[in-house]
């Protein structure tokens, strides 16, 4: 395939691009597709997971050749629960990402180390000048900011992590609350790769984006003194700052970012508004998009607006749960919100991280002693409570 000429351009080679140029590769392999990125990978520095019942259908064998690691279940820890869950769970790392991607893409699919200057419907120019004529362009390279969204912030700091003996987990624990808390809700999340090599993140909801890094390092090595894992290796390290939206006026939203360029992934909001999981949305989004007819410039950009306004509307009762997370439970306690969530219904719990809540699964999820104060509560969902602006993501 020419470099200068393609029927689909995708900007942007992380998660969102990614499984969009795969997506359109298998699916409609009559199309010549070109992902550009600019870092000299794909997929940057990341893990990503996802349950295995978030998956839209046809997705899993999509994505097969992306898993790092997979496990039978995962289990969770506060300081009034243990409890382990038997919900399929898997990771996917960067390394994998961009070897899987590689491997499935014609060698000049992917053309890294390439920054876009401008984009246009049908038409990228690069800063080295070259200029790129496509049937259509998507935009998908992330976003500085989300106007007229507000919130608060999922931050993290993980490292992969090599121990001088087994650490004896079997299954990841996606939530472990029963640390001191510090700065909102904290939690140590934990994936087992091999028997000593084990991802430790500490994450924490928190009202700012600042980040503490070498903070966060003294944390984690705190949780492997306590724990018994003697750190023979830090094998890698990724943070990130991720959005958690409780309001927002998306007509204004969506006048601020769209130029006339179709639009994916972060860019358009497209995450699961409280957990911030991305994995399954931007796997259902790039596969309704290579099933979709119009894959021209104008009609790639009606696609994607109109798909991200029905993600919006989907999205509210968990931008209410977010806005009563942040405005009604004090920071030190948010923790309770998620202790009381986890004894629900195990099928209850699926759909609520695939963003497929039921009417009944939101009545449960809202009945009973609330775990926050009634009146905060309140005051949180009718918009009595201000929420810090959502300037900034990674």
């Amino acid at each position: 395939m020419n470099a200068e000429a393609a029927d689909i351009a995708v900007l942007g080679g992380g998660l969102a691009g990614g499984l969009i140029a795969l997506a359109v590769a298998q699916l409609r392999p009559d199309l010549r597709v070109l992902l550009i990125e600019q870092g000299e990978r794909l997929g940057g520095n990341h893990v990503w997971s996802f349950f295995a019942t978030d998956l839209p259908d046809g997705g899993a064998d999509l994505v097969a050749p992306l898993v790092a690691a997979r496990w039978d279940g995962y289990e969770v820890r506060f300081p009034q629960l243990r409890r382990q869950l038997s919900t399929p769970y898997h990771s996917v790392t960067s390394a994998r990402f961009d070897a899987a991607l590689r491997a499935a893409l014609p060698p000049d699919a992917i053309l890294c180390g390439a920054e876009v200057v401008t984009a246009q419907a049908n038409r990228v120019v690069l800063a080295d000048g070259r200029s790129i004529a496509a049937g259509g362009v998507i935009d998908a390279r992330g976003t500085e900011g989300l106007p007229h969204m507000s919130g608060g912030w999922q931050k993290f700091l993980g490292q992969m992590i090599r121990t001088g003996k087994p650490h004896g987990l079997n299954h990841p624990v996606v939530m472990d609350a029963t640390i001191q808390q510090h700065d909102g809700f904290r939690f140590v999340y934990c994936l087992p790769f091999s028997a000593t090599e084990v991802f430790i993140e500490d994450t924490y909801y928190s009202d700012t984006p600042a980040l503490d890094a070498p903070l966060l390092r003294d944390r984690i090595a705190q949780y492997c003194r306590f724990a018994e894992w003697p750190v023979a290796e830090v094998l890698g390290e990724e943070t990130g700052v991720l959005p958690v939206i409780a309001r927002g006026d998306y007509p204004a939203f969506r006048a601020a970012i769209d130029h006339g360029v179709a639009l994916a992934g972060a860019r358009a909001g497209l995450f699961h508004p409280l957990t911030s999981y991305s994995f399954p949305t931007a796997l259902t989004f790039a596969l309704d998009l290579a099933r979709h007819s119009d894959l021209s410039g104008t009609g790639l950009s009606s696609f994607s607006r109109a798909w991200a306004a029905r993600h919006w509307r989907d999205g509210r009762f968990y931008r209410v749960l977010s806005a009563m997370l942040f405005g009604a439970a004090p920071p030190d306690l948010r923790y309770r919100v998620l202790q009381r969530f986890y004894r629900l219904d195990p099928g209850l719990i699926e759909r609520f991280y695939a963003g497929e809540s039921t009417m009944a699964d939101k009545l449960r999820i809202l009945s009973g002693k609330p775990p926050v104060p009634l009146g905060a509560a309140v005051a949180s969902i009718f918009g009595q409570r201000e929420f810090a602006p959502l300037a900034i993501t990674t």
